[in-house]
């Protein structure tokens, strides 16, 4: 028995609870199934879930429901991405402790997603803030460091005063932090990284393993690995007795180079200095251009200065002399932190040229025009034409030049070819306190230590000071500074960096597949089951960083035998950004629409099917208040016609003959089979979770239709409608479904634990389809033929039909085409 109408509050309080306490989402390894390992990317705990979290949930709840449904042993877990800055700026500002602050809100949070109804096994749960996860991503930080893959180097880095903490260059805004708006300032530390670059031609080739992802994702990690073929060779530098070494993937512009830059940060830049007549003003330009931000320096919109060292290099191939200088779009850190500049091959080259007067030579032009100086107002750039003005290379298509010269600078010991990447290693160490602690110890005697494995995890000292802003907080701590050397037991120190936490999130889903273990970070079998992960779901904002981490971390782990598997995300589904008035909801702009608003409206289903419906899940989706409401009308239009029928289910006729089926009962069950098909078809094969749920509001528009056309309905049919209807919905709508299943189809059993549907393909003939008849490619007429006709059939029905013959009077009829179940167009003269 079922109420009269829909009270969707009620309902879902009921199941949620209900779930909770039989743990009907619980999973455990059962290797008579098939598994199927459903991920959504864990939220950062900020407090309360916006509709991006939504629409993410949303999309994983229906793909984990669907495949359980499907057959398939589903691992659907949930935790929290739990350190970071925004907790610790909690504290410096309000005076609460960084762990209380972030457990608050991750109860919160936690709250808010069960009201979703959405399907995990909050046993699997894992919080990446707690010692039990921490320990372990300190024990793989010493497996790294075992590995040669974690070191220690100084570098340089974006650092605020006032924060007390390095920031990356995403956090430097116009020269200023942030966070505090105070200067930015770069500043040379020892600091702790990862040698991602050791994986980074493994990373690059793997792509083409992912047949499951983007194109678009795949394109941003390759360009961000960013894999160059070229040359390296160097210009003496006479009156410092030293050689200045550039990369080029250019080589076929060799003989153009009229000038070489380095930018501060290059070592050879002190030498040039000294005891230079323009020292002083030398300096003062490198000063500046050192406290400039990295994407400001290689922006296209900033402007490119420089200066002019006094120094001159020689070219190794023409013996003249070439100007060395100092520029603000040039960073170290990329090939040999030297570049040559060619003033007609590069369009920045050029206008650096022509700002300070420094020669051009033209080395390139297309094959059929002579370029000259002279009516030239720009570089050519183009990746095609012949050299000139380049020695025995005159003449050479740039191609095969570019392969010549490197043969040649190698053959007279000048230069060698060399692959280079754009990706640099991975910066790991925070001068920050919310953080997994490095886990080292430094000791006067014995240099860095690990500390022993059975001291782990090294915890979180709660004595700490914030808002010193000139060390770490954790060094504020005595009683965690000090400590003894685990090697010679003498006096030491710990490190006080801690870990970025990209660290945290790129393992995170392996420990999933054994949450509970303290004595491994996951166990090989359990993740020899599960993984890798099946479908992973998430904004395209992590395409790169976090993608690309994960899939480090992974390669490492599979090198040091803790998995068997060469990628961790076998799928991935990029889910768009939800758009309130065409713009991102943000609470500066007033337009956010929170989800516990709707949620206390509506109900978690009418929120999950708007967000579901509104658009294809890649897309952008622009909030609509009347998109909800018309969502919400439809559940209440599924229970009134669930509700109507309510009789003739409780006659439990589960059986029809189909050989006594009528027009109107062909047409329902025609309309239910085709159903199951497309809405099948959708979400397995295309995430087209909007037309499916299309496709179900047609099928309760048929309902209704065939309700209104037999007073007396086939019981075996509506059984087998409604019950179809429900199983299809489940997925999207868990918590409406739920409550008729139990009503009106069986009480003893969950919607949620039935097969999934099949259609039956005899269902959906039709005996006759209604065609379009057209002359030279105009509408002129529909004709019912029997859907089995050929095209020759076609043919003689449409020449026979009586207002086409009309219509053609005495014009020749020079060809038909027949497209059959379509259309037939006559071509007439």
């Amino acid at each position: 028995m079922i109420e009269e109408k829909y009270a969707p509050h009620a309902i879902e309080k009921k199941w949620q609870q209900y779930w909770e306490d039989h743990k009907t989402f619980k999973t455990e390894i059962d290797k008579n199934k098939p598994k199927s390992y459903v991920l959504e990317m864990f939220p950062y705990p900020s407090g309360n879930l916006h509709m991006g979290h939504v629409r993410n949930y949303s999309i994983g709840d229906v793909v984990a429901r669907f495949r359980t449904m499907k057959g398939f042993n589903v691992l659907h877990p949930m935790g929290w991405d739990s350190f970071g800055m925004p907790a610790e700026n909690a504290a410096i500002q309000h005076g609460i402790p960084p762990k209380k602050w972030t457990l608050d809100n991750i109860a919160n949070m936690r709250r808010q997603q069960k009201a979703m109804g959405l399907s995990y096994d909050w046993d699997r749960e894992v919080t990446t803030c707690k010692e039990d996860y921490y320990r372990w991503t300190q024990w793989l930080f010493e497996l790294f460091y075992k590995r040669g893959l974690a070191v220690k180097k100084r570098s340089s880095a974006n650092w605020c005063d006032t924060c007390g903490t390095v920031l990356a260059n995403e956090q430097v805004i116009d020269g200023k932090c942030w966070r505090c708006g105070h200067e930015v300032v770069k500043k040379q530390l020892d600091q702790w990284f990862f040698k991602i670059t050791d994986y980074a031609e493994e990373l690059l080739d793997d792509l083409a393993l992912l047949k499951g992802w983007p194109e678009r994702v795949k394109t941003m990690q390759r360009n961000w690995i960013g894999k160059s073929e070229g040359l390296e060779f160097s210009f003496d530098v006479p009156s410092l007795h030293e050689k200045l070494a550039v990369y080029t993937t250019r080589p076929d512009t060799i003989y153009g180079v009229t000038f070489v830059v380095v930018p501060p940060e290059h070592p050879l830049v002190e030498k040039l200095l000294k005891d230079n007549p323009k020292e002083k003003e030398l300096r003062a330009f490198c000063d500046k251009v050192r406290n400039t931000s990295d994407i400001e320096r290689t922006s296209s919109e900033s402007e490119k200065v420089g200066m002019y060292t006094g120094v001159d290099c020689i070219h190794p191939l023409t013996g003249h002399k070439v100007h060395i200088w100092i520029t603000n779009y040039v960073l170290y850190d990329y090939g040999t932190g030297a570049v040559m500049g060619v003033p007609t091959g590069d369009q920045r080259d050029w206008m650096f040229a022509t700002k300070y007067g420094i020669e051009k030579i033209i080395t390139l032009q297309p094959k059929d025009q002579v370029l000259s100086l002279d009516t030239m107002d720009h570089a050519y750039e183009d990746h095609d034409g012949v050299l000139v003005n380049s020695a025995q290379f005159t003449g050479m298509e740039m191609n095969k030049a570019m392969g010549a010269i490197i043969d040649y600078m190698e053959e007279k010991g000048l230069g060698k070819r060399k692959i280079n990447y754009r990706l640099r290693d991975w910066l790991i160490s925070r001068q920050r306190y919310w953080g997994a602690p490095i886990p080292i110890i430094y000791c006067p005697k014995c240099g860095e230590v690990l500390v022993p494995e059975d001291q782990l995890p090294v915890r979180l000292p709660e004595d700490v000071k914030f808002g010193d802003g000139s060390m770490s907080p954790l060094a504020t701590s005595e009683e965690y500074l000090h400590c003894t050397c685990p090697k010679c037991g003498g006096p030491a120190r710990r490190e006080t960096d801690t870990m970025d936490t990209f660290i945290c999130s790129s393992w995170y889903y392996l420990r999933y597949t054994d949450p509970h273990n303290e004595k491994a970070p996951f166990s090989k079998e359990a993740n020899a089951y599960w993984g890798p992960v099946d479908q992973y779901i998430g904004g395209i904002e992590h395409a790169i960083l976090h993608l690309l981490y994960s899939r480090f971390f992974l390669k490492v782990l599979r090198d040091a035998g803790l998995v068997d598997y060469d990628e961790p995300f076998t799928n991935l589904l990029t889910q768009g950004m939800v758009l309130k008035d065409g713009g991102k909801m943000s609470k500066s702009v007033g337009n956010v629409v929170s989800p516990e608003e709707i949620l206390a409206k509506y109900g978690a289903d009418t929120a999950r099917l708007f967000i579901l419906f509104a658009a294809p899940p890649e897309r952008e989706l622009e909030w609509s208040d009347q998109g909800v409401d018309g969502s919400f009308r439809f559940l209440n239009r599924v229970w009134r016609i669930v509700y109507h029928f309510e009789k003739v289910l409780a006659q439990q006729v589960t059986s029809y003959d189909t050989a006594k089926l009528d027009d109107a009962d062909k047409d329902l069950r025609r309309a239910l089979h085709a159903t199951i098909k497309k809405v099948s078809e959708d979400v397995e094969e295309r995430f087209n979770f909007n037309t499916a749920i299309s496709s179900m509001m047609e099928l309760v528009n048929a309902m209704y239709a065939y309700k209104d056309a037999k007073k007396e309905p086939n019981a075996g049919l509506i059984y087998e409608t409604v019950k179809n209807l429900l199983l299809l919905l489940a997925p999207f709508v868990p918590h409406i479904t739920e409550e008729l299943w139990h009503g009106v189809i069986n009480e003893k059993t969950s919607v949620h634990a039935q097969k999934w549907p099949a259609y039956d393909p005899a269902a959906i003939k039709v005996d006759n389809v209604e065609i379009v008849l057209q002359i030279n490619g105009k509408n002129r007429d529909r004709l019912t033929v029997p859907a089995a006709a050929t095209k020759a059939d076609l043919e003689k029905l449409a020449l026979a039909d009586e207002k086409i013959k009309k219509l053609i009077g005495t014009a020749k009829v020079l060809k038909v085409i027949c497209v059959p179940g379509r259309l037939v167009n006559i071509v007439a003269r």
